[in-house]
């Protein structure tokens, strides 16, 4: 026997019983941005090495150590998307949809990263994001922040999600900052851990984001980036606290929330959760003025966020919040006797056209009427429909409750949709 080939580690299939919950997840996100009028975009899964590079940095874990990365046979550079805002930049700079434009955006699928998987880190992961180009001012950052505290409400998540808020400033003020947090750390460096030390000086900031308990008195004390805020930057942090603070938005400043990239620019934001453990992140955005014209494009600002699904998911299996789930079958035929077989079909694609909401499951490979119920109690239909021999000579069908203390009936066939209709 040939050896059974497995999923690549980090790589997850999804089976039939789990997609009715990334379903569920999925519609709540679809509905909440199309009612704040987001339109939805699609772009590739491969994209060209450079253009994360070019986003992300060179001096990054993510392109020094995560990307999946390959030369194609025209001998491009090639990376599994690790992402989805810089391939959302690329495709807007690409089709002219940014320039002196407002869009707002959202997308969603697979990405990739070469991380040590463990529960709620994959290698292959899906994420979901969206982005708002065009406009400067603090509020499409708030929009942005409640429109996601609205996905936690759909989903009965609020009470266990805390949002935390800072400001990076301009990339000249963070710059005075950086210059000020590396002599800071250098007075420290005999306390820092391998991983501080190596991003001393290549990406300071994120230093500040280390989960090491150990340096946690380090960083407590280290210069704050709320002290390098000019006039204008600090206007717009108070003013999307503000703007939260009068939508109901509770909220914490959160100092060492950083983001080691220079397109980074004013507000950063994080909803975070205790209840799964090291994974606390559940959502994370912020405003990236920079990004657009780092990559080709004119200067436009931009704000956004993206959230991991695996992640969601599993805290909404945690918590015990998902809802009963559809069945994957709401009718269920089946037929006794060749004739009954070979009609039954048919029966089934009228009852699609008549009952287009219904999913309607027809009962193949013969068998008893014993196998056949079984057969539709475990598809979890609440209704199954036994067509024999008899009752297809008089234009009858046979209706059985499943789920409900209701007394089997025989019908006119004219008649079961109507029946079905009401019964529902």
């Amino acid at each position: 026997m040939s050896k059974q080939i497995q999923a690549i580690r980090g790589m997850n299939d999804c089976l039939p019983q789990d997609t009715p919950v990334w379903q569920y997840v999925e519609q709540v996100l679809r509905q909440t941005v199309a009612s704040y009028g987001y339109s939805e975009i699609r772009f590739p899964i491969v994209e060209m090495t450079e253009l994360f590079k070019r986003s992300i940095g060179e001096v990054t874990d993510i392109v020094e150590k995560e990307m999946y990365t390959f030369a194609d046979r025209n001998g491009d550079n090639l990376t599994l998307r690790p992402e989805g805002t810089a391939c959302c930049v690329r495709a807007g700079n690409e089709h002219g949809l940014l320039y002196n434009q407002e869009q707002r955006l959202w997308y969603t699928g697979p990405m990739f990263r070469h991380e040590r998987p463990q529960k709620g880190r994959y290698r292959q992961f899906h994420q979901f994001g969206l982005e708002a180009f065009g406009i400067a001012s603090a509020d499409i950052d708030a929009e942005v922040i409640m429109l996601s505290a609205r996905v936690w409400q759909q989903l009965g998540l609020t009470p266990y999600v805390k949002l935390e808020l800072n400001s990076l400033g301009s990339s000249e003020e963070r710059a005075a900052y950086r210059d000020a947090l590396v002599v800071y750390l250098e007075q420290h460096k005999a306390l820092l851990d391998e991983d501080s030390l190596r991003r001393m000086y290549t990406n300071p900031l994120r230093v500040l984001d280390s989960k090491n308990p150990a340096l946690a008195e380090i960083l407590a004390a280290a210069p704050k980036l709320a002290d390098y805020l000019q006039q204008e930057s600090a206007a717009h942090f108070d003013r999307l606290k503000q703007l939260l603070t009068v939508a109901g938005i509770e909220f914490t400043v959160n100092p060492r929330l950083v983001r080691g990239l220079d397109y980074y620019n004013k507000t950063v934001f994080e909803w975070v959760t205790t209840e799964l453990g090291a994974q606390g992140t559940v959502c994370a955005g912020g405003r990236y003025d920079g990004l657009v014209e780092q990559l080709g494009g004119k200067a436009t600002p931009a704000v956004g966020f993206a959230l991991g699904l695996e992640r969601l998911v599993l805290l909404l299996q945690t918590l015990n919040l998902l809802p009963a789930l559809p069945a994957a079958a709401d009718i269920y035929l089946m037929a006794l006797g060749e004739q009954a077989e070979l009609a039954v079909l048919s029966v089934a694609q009228r009852l699609r056209t008549d009952l287009p909401g219904m999913r309607i499951m027809v009962h193949c490979g013969g068998g008893n009427l014993k196998k056949q119920i079984k057969r539709a109690d475990k598809s979890g239909a609440a209704v199954g429909l036994i067509l024999g021999e008899d009752e297809l000579a008089r234009g009858e069908i046979t209706v059985k409750w499943l789920r409900d203390d209701k007394p089997q009936q025989t019908i006119l066939l004219t008649e079961l949709a109507q029946t079905l209709a009401i019964g529902a």
